[in-house]
């Protein structure tokens, strides 16, 4: 038997790339995340044991409850490494029949290893969530997790999501980002961005904590796409708006993450600025047990706080039966 093999790392996106992909915001989908395909996992603390599992799997049941489990055949869109489906079916939310699409292949490639890792089967191939290569009413459910706010034409969409769906089936978009909330984080990591990258540069700190220029560089240049792939935030109520204006029945949001996010993203952000291997697992896990802490304080506050504050905002909505 032939040993397998793990896809060729993608290549930084380069200078011109990135310049072609500010005319071309599809191209730049691609681009940016083939190249973060490879790395995403780590940069995301994304794994499939019970931290994650638990993750997937509340915020699933914060939007759309624990009735129907399991649900029979599912297709995820925009997959990215597989993180939300493949938590969702170990926490026996999915069934076996497990389906998949991203626009990027490398990501589509990292889901298929993903689930092969974990002794899972998974059909997944590149598509835009814009015109899906599905037949109508061929799934279960269709699910999705911080996917929309790249698609340029959202109510398109959520039309496409809906026509696969059988009738009666069910649609769960979580992780987008809130229009304030957004405001809010994007400001405190470029805050921790250039804190984190100066103090770590300093006079007896860099050869410890200092990341190479040219890592610096190639991170810089992902920021660049990020600001051409990122193209919607969210308020809520327009949210559910739209899905009923695509076809959605019994339409329902929920908001997560106020000071949860506000620890979250710088973070996240200094996890990028430092060499991974300096901050170690006992960072990795304070900063997981604080997260899980705020997060409960904001489930405490939610009644009394406008959910336009929030960072996260997650919708569902049924297919109408004729």
């Amino acid at each position: 038997m032939s040993e397998s093999r793990s896809p060729e790392p993608k290549p930084a996106a380069t200078a011109d790339q990135v310049d072609a992909a500010w005319q071309d915001t599809k191209l730049a989908q691609v681009l940016y995340h083939d190249w973060e395909s490879q790395t995403y996992d780590e940069k995301w603390s994304i794994s499939f044991d019970q931290r994650c599992i638990d993750y997937a799997r509340d915020r699933f049941v914060a939007v759309a409850g624990e009735q129907g489990w399991p649900y029979g055949k599912s297709l995820e869109v925009g997959c990215g490494t597989g993180f939300f489906t493949l938590n969702l079916r170990l926490a026996g939310v999915l069934g076996d029949d497990l389906h998949v699409t991203d626009i990027s292949p490398g990501m589509v490639d990292v889901a298929k290893r993903n689930a092969a890792g974990l002794g899972l089967s998974l059909e997944g191939e590149p598509a835009d969530v814009e015109s899906l290569p599905y037949d109508d009413e061929a799934f279960d459910l269709v699910i999705g997790h911080a996917v929309i706010h790249h698609v340029p034409d959202v109510e398109q969409a959520f039309r496409e999501m809906l026509r696969v769906l059988r009738p009666g089936g069910r649609l769960v978009i979580c992780g987008e980002p809130t229009r304030l909330g957004d405001w809010v984080a994007r400001r405190l990591s470029r805050a921790t961005w250039w804190a984190a990258t100066r103090v770590s540069h300093l006079p007896g700190l860099r050869s410890r904590w200092g990341r190479p220029s040219e890592e610096l560089d190639e991170s810089s240049r992902a920021a660049a796409l990020e600001a051409v792939v990122d193209l919607h935030t969210f308020d809520p109520g327009d949210l559910a708006a739209t899905v009923r204006r695509a076809g959605g029945a019994d339409v329902h949001t929920v908001t997560e993450e106020l000071t949860a996010a506000w620890w979250g993203w710088p973070v996240r952000t200094v996890e990028a600025a430092l060499p991974a291997d300096r901050l170690g697992v006992r960072w990795r896990m304070f900063a997981y047990r604080s997260w899980l802490a705020l997060s409960r304080l904001d489930r405490a506050v939610r009644p009394v706080v406008p959910a336009e504050l929030y960072y996260n905002v997650a919708v569902t909505a049924t297919k109408p039966r004729p």
